[in-house]
C-alpha cells in the first residue's frame, strides 16, 4: 500500500475520531435531554478507535494520533521518513472534523461557540475540575505513556492481533473517565488541533501543552515497553 493512500486513510480516520469523540462531547451539550454524559463521551471515543481498527488497521495502522506515530517510531515500529506524512495527515483529520462538528452544532439556535469550546482542550479556567497547567501537564504525560505502552503490547508479533483493537478502545474510554475532567482529555495532537483552530483565542493559546505533553509522554510510553518487552534480556 503506497504511503499516499495510507497517509489519506489516516486523514479519514483520524476525521471518525474527532467527529465522534468530541461531537458526542459537544452535541450533547447542545441538547441537555439527551446527554450522556461522562460515561457516554469516554466510551464515544473508545468506540470510534474500535470500528476505525478494524475497518483500516490492515492498511495505515489505525495511529489516528500523532503523538501514537512517534511513540511507534521511538519504539522501533515506524520509520521515520514516513512520520511527517502521518502527522500532517492525522492533523488535516482532525481539523476538517472539528470544522463540520461546527456547521452541525452550529445549526441550533442560541449555539455559543465560546461556551461550547467544541470540546477543545484546556487547563486552569479552561480545564472542565478547574485543575492547573501543572496537574494537566502531568495527567497528559502519563496517560499517553500508558496508552502507548497498551498500544505496542497489544501489536506485540507475540499477542494475538485480533485482540487488539478491543484493549485499545478500553484503554482510550479508561483515560477518558480518568483525564476528561482534568483537560477534556487530549492525548491527541490532531484531536487538540482541529477544536483549537476553530475556537481560537485561549484554545490556540493552551494548545501547546497538548502537543508536549502528548509526545513526550508517547516517547516515554515507548522507550518504557522497548525495554519491558526486549527478548532475552
Amino acid at each position: 500500500m503506497t504511503l499516499f493512500k495510507r497517509s489519506v486513510t489516516e486523514l479519514l480516520g483520524t476525521f471518525w475520531l474527532v467527529l465522534g469523540g468530541c461531537g458526542s462531547a459537544v452535541l450533547a451539550a447542545a441538547f441537555p435531554d439527551v446527554g450522556i454524559g461522562l460515561l457516554g463521551v469516554a466510551l464515544a471515543f473508545g468506540l470510534t478507535v474500535v470500528t476505525m481498527a478494524f475497518a483500516i488497521g490492515h492498511i495505515s495502522g489505525c495511529h489516528l494520533n500523532p503523538a501514537v506515530s512517534f511513540g511507534l517510531w521511538v519504539g522501533g515500529r515506524f520509520p521515520a521518513k514516513e512520520l511527517p506524512a502521518y502527522i500532517i495527515a492525522q492533523i488535516l483529520g482532525g481539523v476538517i472534523a472539528a470544522g463540520l462538528l461546527y456547521m452541525i452544532a452550529s445549526g441550533k439556535p442560541g449555539f455559543d461557540l465560546a461556551a461550547s469550546g467544541l470540546a477543545a482542550n484546556g487547563y486552569g479556567d479552561h480545564s472542565p475540575g478547574g485543575y492547573s497547567m501543572v496537574s494537566g501537564l502531568i495527567c497528559e504525560i502519563t496517560m499517553t505513556a500508558m496508552f502507548i505502552l497498551i498500544i505496542m503490547g497489544a501489536t506485540d508479533k507475540r499477542v494475538s492481533a485480533g485482540h487488539a483493537p478491543l484493549a485499545i478502545g478500553l484503554a482510550l474510554t479508561l483515560i477518558h473517565l480518568i483525564s476528561i475532567p482534568v483537560t477534556n482529555t487530549s492525548v491527541n495532537p490532531a484531536r487538540s488541533t482541529g477544536p483549537a483552530l476553530i475556537v481560537g483565542g485561549w484554545a490556540l493559546q493552551q494548545l501547546w501543552m497538548f502537543w508536549l505533553a502528548p509526545m513526550l509522554g508517547a516517547a516515554i510510553g515507548a522507550l518504557v515497553y522497548r525495554w519491558l518487552g526486549k527478548e532475552g534480556s
